[in-house]
This record gives structure tokens, C-alpha cells and sequence, in this order.
């Protein structure tokens, strides 16, 4: 018997070749858009963590793009200028030491220093024998200055990324009313349950930029003041160095309060390089262990040791956006297995506010 058009067999390969159909398409728009990752990474971030500013923005300037305008002329200002003359700056400086060490090497003055403490001289024949140094630091100089230049010329990519994230944000901002009815209808959860997912993103943003950045500014304080205590030099762009190390997980403040420490070991400092070791390793580091927990990892609902991972862990999957994708990926599939429970049990879901 000849099976009808409109019957249940019919029916249900209509909607599994519209399911196969949908996830192809899914993966590849994926794929289209994965080459702008970082730049729709970091436009969601930025119009996350700025829409409150656009809120008031648009109570004052009425027509909505214009509002956008500004509210993304804003962004521009107080975070890429900023970050811009920073990183010259630090890009500078560092130089700048590179160069100032390549003189201490090639008149022997590091040498000597090293001589002068019985104990470390094999260690510094050693290097002198197993490595260049003059040849090594001229072309750690080098690579320094031509990044500085590159950096503030800036490369066509980078541009092209920068240009393509603040594109994205205009719209993000201007439409983000819009992009939450789309997504409340697109996604097969209540109300209720969509407000939740929205709002533990938002929270997942908020902790790990906010929480980040709160802890690298106290810890990097804290580093620059033991600089300037102990009448080392620099001690703001010191301070700023270890402020900016410890925003990446894995390598913190450590990097230039232990190499300072040794310094002054070898000029013979040894007051000053057991304040710093006491100071560096109990109260900078003790802060990143007793603040980060607080700032980012409770606000995330995750422990430290999966808050930790998850950011490793993006990082190395996504590279830079992984700093957010990581993290935001850990939350949201907690929250997705929370409610998938709810709904096997068939409890009520409750108000989620």
C-alpha cells in the first residue's frame, strides 16, 4: 500500500533531514565565523561589561545609533589608548634594560660581580662557556625595538581585528534588546531558565575580567611599593610589569621579584633581598591566593582548581579569547546540567531571580 504524504513515517523523515540540515549548517557557520573568534570574543565582552554606561548613554541621546556611536567612541578611549601606551611603554623599557645589560656584559662589569662571589663563579664560567651572552642580549635588544616599532605601527591583521571587534560592538550595544528576544526564542528553555543563562554569563564575564584585573592591580601595588621602599629602580614600571604577569595564569609577579631578589644578593644587598623574598613569596603571593578565590572564583560558583583550569584550558584551545571562552564554557555547562536534572526529575522550575 502506497504510504501517504502526510504520514507519521513521512513526518519523521522530513524533521530528521531538518535536524541534519540545521546541525550542517550550525558547523558551518561555525567555521565561517571562526576566523573572527578573538573579535567576537572580545566585542560580547566589552558590550557586556560597557552596557551599563550605554544604558545611561542612550537616556540622554535618544536616537540609537547615534548612541552606540558614542557609547563605542567611549570603549575606544578608556581601554585601547590606555593599553596601547602601555604596552609601548613597557615594550620601551624593557629594551631600554636589554641594552643597558648588554653594556654591563661586554665591559666585564657582570663578570666581575659574579667573580666576587666565590660560589657562583663556576656557574658564571659555566654560561660565559656554554652560551653567547653578548651576541644573545644584542639580539634580544633588537627583537625588543623592532616589536616596539611593530607594535606601534601596528600590522594589517591586527588592525583588521581591532577594526572588526569595535564593528561588532557598535551592534552589540545598539541591538542587544533585539539579540535577547532572538536568543529567548531560539533556544528550547523557559523564561525563567533563559533569564538564569543570561545572567550567569554576564556574572562569568564581570568575575573573570573584574576579578582579574582587581587582583593583578593589588598584587602589582603591593610589588612596585616593595620596589620603592627599597630604593630599586623603577618601581612603577616594575610594579606595573608584575601587574600585568599576573592577569596571565601560570606566571604571575614571581618573574621579577625573585631576578630582583638574586640581584641583590649578588651586590651583596642581603637585608634587602630577604625583605623582597619575604615580601614577594607571603604578602604578593599570599594575595593572589586569598583574593582570586574570592574575586573569581565564588563569583564563577566554580572552585579554584576548575576556575584555574578552565582558563588554562581556554587559553590553550582558543588562545587569547580563551581568557573568557573558558570559563564562560565551565559555567554555562554546569548551569545546562543543573537544568537538565531539573527536567529529569520533572520538579517545577522554580524563579530563578
Amino acid at each position: 500500500m502506497k504510504q501517504s504524504a502526510g504520514s507519521p513515517r513521512t513526518s519523521r523523515f522530513e524533521r530528521l533531514a531538518l535536524a541534519v540540515a540545521s546541525v550542517a549548517g550550525i558547523l558551518i557557520c561555525v567555521l565561517i565565523a571562526w576566523p573572527f573568534l578573538g573579535a567576537i570574543t572580545w566585542a560580547l565582552t566589552l558590550a557586556i561589561l560597557f552596557s551599563p554606561l550605554h544604558a545611561r548613554v542612550e537616556k540622554i541621546i535618544k536616537h540609537p545609533n547615534f548612541a552606540a556611536l558614542v557609547s563605542t567612541a567611549i570603549v575606544v578611549v578608556v581601554v585601547v589608548a590606555p593599553a596601547a601606551f602601555v604596552v609601548e611603554r613597557l615594550i620601551t623599557e624593557a629594551a631600554s634594560g636589554i641594552l643597558s645589560l648588554q653594556a654591563r656584559v661586554e665591559s666585564g662589569e657582570l663578570q666581575a660581580l659574579l667573580d666576587s662571589h666565590p660560589a657562583l663563579a663556576p656557574l658564571g664560567s659555566w654560561i660565559d662557556k656554554q652560551f653567547d651572552l653578548p651576541s644573545i642580549i644584542t639580539a634580544s635588544a633588537t627583537w625588543l625595538s623592532n616589536l616596539g616599532a611593530i607594535f606601534v605601527k601596528g600590522s594589517l591583521l591586527q588592525a583588521v581585528e581591532v577594526f572588526i571587534t569595535f564593528y561588532l560592538l557598535f551592534y552589540f550595544l545598539r541591538d542587544r534588546l533585539a539579540a535577547k528576544t532572538m536568543i529567548m526564542a531560539w533556544l528550547p528553555l523557559t523564561k525563567p531558565e533563559t533569564e538564569q543563562l543570561l545572567r550567569r554569563v554576564a556574572e562569568t564575564v564581570h568575575a573573570t575580567v573584574y576579578g582579574t584585573l582587581a587582583v593583578a592591580a593589588i598584587q602589582g601595588s603591593l610589588g612596585g611599593l616593595m620596589f620603592w621602599v627599597l630604593g630599586l629602580p623603577t618601581p612603577l614600571l616594575w610594579g606595573l610589569v608584575m601587574g600585568l604577569l599576573s592577569i596571565v595564569p601560570v606566571l604571575g609577579a614571581f618573574i621579577v621579584w625573585i631576578p630582583a631578589t638574586i640581584l641583590l644578593i649578588l651586590n651583596g644587598s642581603w637585608l634587602r633581598a630577604i625583605i623582597l623574598a619575604v615580601w614577594g613569596g607571603i604578602v604578593v603571593g599570599g594575595i593572589d591566593n586569598v583574593l582570586r578565590p574570592m574575586f573569581v572564583g565564588n563569583r564563577l560558583r566554580l572552585h579554584t582548581v576548575p576556575a584555574f583550569i578552565s582558563i588554562i584550558g581556554g587559553l590553550l584551545l582558543f588562545g587569547a579569547p580563551g581568557f573568557i571562552l573558558g570559563p564562560l564554557a565551565a559555567t554555562m555547562t554546569m548551569l545546562f546540567v543543573e537544568l537538565w536534572k531539573r527536567h529529569d526529575v520533572s520538579t517545577p522550575i522554580p524563579d530563578l531571580e
